[in-house]
């Protein structure tokens, strides 16, 4: 990236504009972005993400990285500055941990890091540009899933109550290292609450609250289990709560207390879920669902450890018990599996039958109307039920119900208790399908012969909850494909044209799974007397800006073509475009652009090459040539476009074009598949044709790259016949 002089000490140089652009845009998003001179690294710009990170002024510029955040240097990312300063070859790592800020305050963090070399507008590597996307929430929901399910197999392989308990405080110590988790039990008389496990608590305090009333104002433990509600004291100095307990809070180095009853089947109190901190603090709302999320796992544990403890009854009941959790792990993997929205509702009705009910409909509201999307029934008998009018009218009342409040509703359809045609219960238990505090559907489970007891509510709404989720992420998949894929096929030809002369066949490949609008592009169309162009290109970047600067280079094409007879005047219109385009962006677009026209030998070619993979031309006899026309990347500010090459194409001779995601897609290794391997992918061809020329190449890219490529790939074979 070019800099300019700008006035200060001998020597220095300014931040280019373009840079400063750039600091500017990612100024509002969640993007951490600085642009680093010399080999000290020295902040010239920086947007305030980066700032708001390091714990720094905004005017904090003119300073090396190290000084702005000394923990870098044991942290590698000084390393990494330095090679790619050193080298030029940029560095790209995902999920990094590190720690910035001030050091007496520095929390960890992770982050998808990309180091890329800053040039002068001499081409001397001057700087590094540093970019960070924060992963850290992605990183604690996965670490928050792991311990979950670490947790609920310690459940399902009966591990000993305090193992459990103990691993639970550890789990949340690892996600949150400065809380502090205690949890009680309450004795059998529902009296007092009882030590169950506080790993990180002193002996003395564990012991002092051992025994405390369950009654308002003994502490915030004793009021939650009395309210039946959680309690939050930010700070026990000042709470009177705390009356009896704080000065013994002071003793431990406690200052916040936040505390939850742990509520089991029927709401029965089960005992009490604290977190602590050492400092006064109000809860987060990552707090909130940490606790929330380990309140239900630990309700999970504790009746587990009383039914066991019952006697056989109690254990032909946890046995139930573990079946459901095993049912609900099963159950909501094989959902997740599903990518698409309605896929993912449909699997949610068929696996709750018959484990759940004999009956189930799944709906969801949509442009303020509700439509049931799924259904499962156990037998034919039951799926009779559905169309039966009055159970048809009144599940559609109830479902509405729920939709409305967002909250379960059980009960029974008809006018009168007792069975329906065909001996079928008329008991139904409707569970919301909620997701980012949005209710959107309902879980209905109808035909069940007894009211429904806490225990199956609890199951149900544990399942619907976890697939609601998931269909709610399937949704925006969906979405998000159906989007990409329609902006792409908007920047595509619909189908390739009937070249007289030629045979033809074209490949599109988005990127990983197509979420995105990729800058590859090919295009065939038509010319006065009789020609035929043809093209293929890559605008770099993805998104929006790709898919409108593909555009503009497509629809120039079209109209230039139309009016000169002269690809290399094509070529200088479409750069001439994208500056004019692109006068405020770093962008720019690899080309090949040719045009075609009948012979009397076979086809004759005309091909401009701007700084694009070079064509290769497959001859009848299996011979591969390779076309290298001089010419520049478009849009980068050079004026000159290069000269055409003139080829002869005889018939059972192709004309190859292919993207560099095609000959720069890499192996599991880190191999990239290369021109080589393309040419041999051609050359293994017994018999010439457009249609196994392409085969053969996409078929080796995808097993060189185990169909794993991270670019998008696209490929053109014109055959002349």
């Amino acid at each position: 990236m070019p800099v300019g002089p700008r006035s200060g000490p001998a020597g220095a140089t300014a931040l280019s504009p373009r840079w400063r652009a750039e600091a500017e845009l990612f100024g509002p998003a969640p993007v951490i972005f600085a642009s680093l001179g010399g080999p000290q690294h020295v902040v010239e710009a920086a947007n305030p993400a980066f700032f708001a990170l390091v714990g720094s002024g905004r005017t904090k510029t003119g300073v090396p990285i190290a000084d702005l955040v000394p923990g870098l240097a044991h942290q590698g990312l000084l390393a990494h500055l330095g090679e790619v300063y050193r080298t030029g070859i940029p560095h790209r790592a995902r999920d990094s941990r590190l720690l910035p800020g001030k050091a007496a305050g520095a929390q960890e963090r992770f982050f998808d890091l990309t180091c890329e070399p800053r040039r002068s507008a001499t081409g001397r590597i001057d700087g590094v540009v540093l970019i960070a996307v924060d992963t850290t929430a992605h990183h604690d929901t996965q670490l928050l899933a792991a311990e979950q399910r670490a947790l609920l197999e310690q459940i399902v392989r009966e591990a000993p109550l305090q193992e459990i308990l103990s691993g639970m405080a550890k789990a949340i110590g690892d996600l949150s290292p400065e809380m502090i988790v205690s949890v009680l039990l309450t004795d059998p008389g529902q009296r007092r609450l009882r030590h169950g496990a506080g790993p990180g608590l002193p002996a003395f305090y564990n012991a002092a609250i051992d025994g405390i009333p369950i009654a308002e104002g003994a502490g915030a433990c004793g009021t939650a289990a009395h309210r039946r509600a959680p309690v939050f004291t930010p700070d026990i100095a000042t709470d009177p709560l705390w009356e009896d307990y704080r000065a013994m809070a002071k003793r431990a180095g406690l200052a916040a207390c936040w505390s939850t009853p742990i509520l089991g089947t029927g709401g029965r109190l089960l005992g009490t879920f604290a977190m602590y901190h050492r400092t006064p603090k109000t809860p987060t709302p990552k707090d909130l669902a940490l606790g929330s999320a380990f309140t239900r796992i630990a309700a999970l544990a504790i009746e587990r450890h009383e039914s066991l403890a019952a006697g056989r009854a109690a254990r032909e009941r946890e046995n139930a018990a573990r079946e459901d959790l095993a049912f609900v792990l099963d159950a909501s993997t094989a959902i997740a599996r599903e990518q698409h929205y309605a896929d993912s509702l449909r699997r949610l009705a068929q696996l709750t039958v018959p484990e759940l009910a004999p009956l189930c409909a799944v709906y969801v509201e949509e442009r303020g109307r509700c439509a049931r999307i799924a259904f499962a029934a156990a037998t034919s008998a039951d799926e009779d039920l559905l169309v039966a009018s009055r159970w048809y009218d009144e599940a559609d009342r109830a479902v509405a119900r729920v939709l409305a409040s967002g909250m379960t509703e059980t009960g029974r359809l008809g006018s009168s208790p007792g069975a329906v045609p065909g001996g079928r219960g008329t008991g139904y238990l409707c569970v919301p399908l909620t997701a980012r505090s949005c209710t959107f559907g309902v879980l209905a489970l109808l035909g069940i012969d007894r009211d429904p007891d806490g225990h199956a509510v609890a199951l149900a709404e544990e399942l619907a909850g976890r697939a609601a989720l998931n269909a709610d992420n399937a949704r925006q998949f969906t979405y998000r494909v159906r989007l990409a894929h329609d902006l792409q096929a908007g920047l595509l030809p619909p189908q390739l044209p009937q070249v007289p002369g030629a045979a033809l066949a074209a490949s599109y490949h988005p990127a990983g799974e197509g979420l995105g609008v990729g800058g590859d592009f090919y295009d065939v169309f038509p010319l006065p007397g009789d020609r035929w162009a043809v093209m293929i290109g890559d605008v770099c970047g993805h998104g929006a800006v790709a898919a409108t600067t593909t555009g503009m280079v497509r629809h120039t094409a079209r109209a230039v073509a139309r009016l000169v007879e002269d690809p290399v005047s094509v070529v200088a219109a479409i750069n001439d475009a994208l500056e004019e385009h692109t006068a405020d962006r770093d962008l720019f677009v690899s080309l090949v652009y040719g045009e075609l026209r009948r012979s009397p030998c076979g086809l004759a070619v005309s091909l401009m090459r701007a700084g694009h993979v070079p064509p290769l031309v497959r001859r009848a006899d299996r011979s591969v040539e390779r076309l290298v026309p001089p010419g520049l990347l478009l849009g980068i500010g050079c004026e000159s476009v290069g000269s055409p090459a003139r080829v002869d194409l005889r018939p059972g001779d192709s004309l190859v074009l292919v993207t560099d995601g095609i000959t720069e897609a890499r192996s599991p290794q880190g191999e990239q598949f290369g021109e080589e391997r393309l040419t041999d992918a051609l050359t293994a061809v017994p018999a010439p044709g457009a249609v196994n020329l392409l085969e053969s190449v996409t078929t080796s890219v995808a097993a060189f790259t185990h169909d794993t490529s991270r670019d998008d790939q696209a490929a053109l074979v014109v055959t002349a016949v």
